[in-house]
């Protein structure tokens, strides 16, 4: 189709852009207001036929050289800025990805990043609450963590008491023991538990006696004096001196075992008393004095801390 009169209508009316050719131009048909044939556009160039591109003849040759993309060419001018040209305004554009594709900002990774943020402060709130609460839980328990006495090494008054229970008191066999009057040794009678089986014997008569000179006791107090015997007569009872001075009455010598008359094999037994004995070396004796029964075979002697039985 080509522009031309071909009825009422103007040679616009029927081809928009008729005003592009000679025969068009011939005709009369002008360019629109508005730019390119479209109402209301943007005009930023001038008329077909207003700027010279160049005299006839063969067009020039671009130059081989590729400038670098968003650089100038300095072997390119845009026709604005030649003779004539009209100025141009160029809007500028948006920065544009490794793809040729522009892109908006990254709204994506701001997203990422601000949940990030608030994931650490949750996450260090949720720390900080923790952290207080065991703070708590120690100030509550501050008594619990300081040292006890025991856990210092140094023992509690119970401690001490329970340790030096444990203590191993000295024992003593007859045959070491010192011997008064006619005390003497003897092994006929079985059943002594002094080594070698010895006892001592004739302390039936006034002046006989035993005596047990101890070290080693750990402290002031009161202690416990066992005697291992045998009897089967009547009830017997001998002095006991502790450190040079009489204890109490006398002491108890019974026929505990119950042995009949004459049968000392059969009447090993034990009695006790509960002296005060000084720390360090004491001195106790077994006496027969007078108006004492004294009708008995002495085996041993020992001690335990503290008024016990046995």
């Amino acid at each position: 189709m080509t522009p031309g009169n071909n009825g009422a209508s103007t040679p616009e009316d029927d081809d928009p852009f008729g005003y592009l050719y000679a025969d068009g131009q011939a005709n009369g048909a002008q360019p629109p207001s508005g730019g390119y044939g479209y109402p209301n556009s943007v005009n930023r160039v001038r008329p077909v036929g207003a700027r010279q591109y160049g005299q006839q003849g063969p067009a020039p040759q671009a130059p081989p050289q590729q400038g670098v993309y968003g650089q100038p060419n300095a072997h390119y001018a845009a026709p604005e800025t030649l003779p004539g040209g009209a100025t141009t305004v160029q809007s500028p554009q948006p920065a544009r990805g490794g793809g040729g594709r522009g892109r908006g900002p990254n709204t994506k990774g701001l997203l990422v990043g601000a949940i990030a943020v608030v994931a650490a402060v949750v996450i260090g709130i949720g720390v900080a609450m923790v952290g207080g609460d065991d703070e708590d839980k120690g100030g509550d328990n501050q008594a619990d963590a300081t040292p006890t006495q025991a856990q210092t090494g140094e023992p509690s008054p119970t401690a001490s008491a329970s340790a030096e229970e444990e203590v191993e008191l000295p024992t003593i066999d007859a045959k070491a023991m010192r011997l008064g009057g006619a005390a003497s040794l003897a092994s006929d009678v079985e059943g002594a538990q002094s080594d070698g089986g010895i006892y001592v014997a004739n302390l039936n008569q006034p002046g006989s006696s035993v005596t047990w000179t101890v070290n080693g006791i750990p402290k002031d107090g009161a202690y416990t004096v066992f005697v291992r015997y045998s009897t089967t007569d009547e009830p017997q009872s001998m002095t006991l001196t502790v450190n040079g001075k009489e204890f109490g009455s006398k002491l108890n010598m019974d026929n505990f075992a119950r042995a009949e008359d004459g049968d000392f094999a059969k009447g090993w037994t034990q009695t006790f008393a509960w002296p005060t004995l000084n720390k360090g070396t004491n001195t106790i004796s077994v006496s027969c004095n007078d108006g004492d029964k004294c009708n008995v075979l002495l085996d041993q002697l020992w001690l335990k801390e503290g008024q016990v039985k046995k």
